[in-house]
């Protein structure tokens, strides 16, 4: 409880808590070093300081496992959309060959010219119907990917955790990937530490 709330905070509680948000601080000061020099400077004592405060619970590291899961399940299942649509594809053109083959067994000879060619136009047509649809198929994984980027970025911001906001701007999207970085090292560090 705050101070505003007008309950009584342990004394040992605070110190507790401002011990871990210094060991948590240091950590992160520490993991920030193996980052870019552009990234570093970005990062600063009070965003690194924030952050600190923000994982102290452990709220965040379940949020951000929670939004791997997620996002590891969305990127599996598009792939298998992606792998169904290429095997249908390839079913299709196999079908497709064997009708030809097989027309061309009981053609005539003086029918050979126009049947090839017949041919050549319906295997065309089904190669741009594939191209056209594994480009809209592509178009669709690139759109639910940039939503789940969009979700994870509102979903962070409603935690509270600094630097996170919806943006498509390349370096903030930067930035935002080295804080989860450094949020997934430090889930790692605090739950070796607890194990120890």
């Amino acid at each position: 409880m705050n101070k505003n709330s007008g309950a009584y905070e342990d004394p040992a509680d605070i110190a507790k808590q401002q011990e871990q948000h210094y060991y948590l601080l240091s950590q992160l000061q520490s993991l920030v070093k193996d980052l870019s020099s552009s990234c570093q400077q970005r990062l600063s004592y009070d965003i690194l300081s924030n952050l600190a405060l923000a994982l102290i619970d452990g709220t965040v590291f379940e949020i951000v496992q929670g939004l791997l899961e997620i996002q590891h399940l969305t990127e599996k299942n598009l792939y298998n959309q992606r792998l169904k649509l290429h095997s249908e594809h390839r079913a299709l053109k196999q079908e497709l060959l064997r009708k030809h083959k097989e027309a061309l067994q009981g053609c005539k000879v003086h029918n050979l010219t126009v049947l090839r060619a017949t041919q050549q136009r319906e295997l065309e047509a089904l190669e741009q119907r594939v191209k056209d649809e594994q480009r809209m198929m592509d178009e669709k994984i690139v759109l639910e990917l940039d939503q789940k980027v969009i979700d994870q970025q509102n979903t962070l911001e409603k935690a509270g955790v600094p630097g996170f906001y919806i943006t498509t701007n390349p370096q903030e999207l930067t930035l935002q990937m080295n804080l989860l970085e450094l949020i997934l090292k430090m889930q790692q560090k605090v739950s070796e530490a607890g194990s120890c």
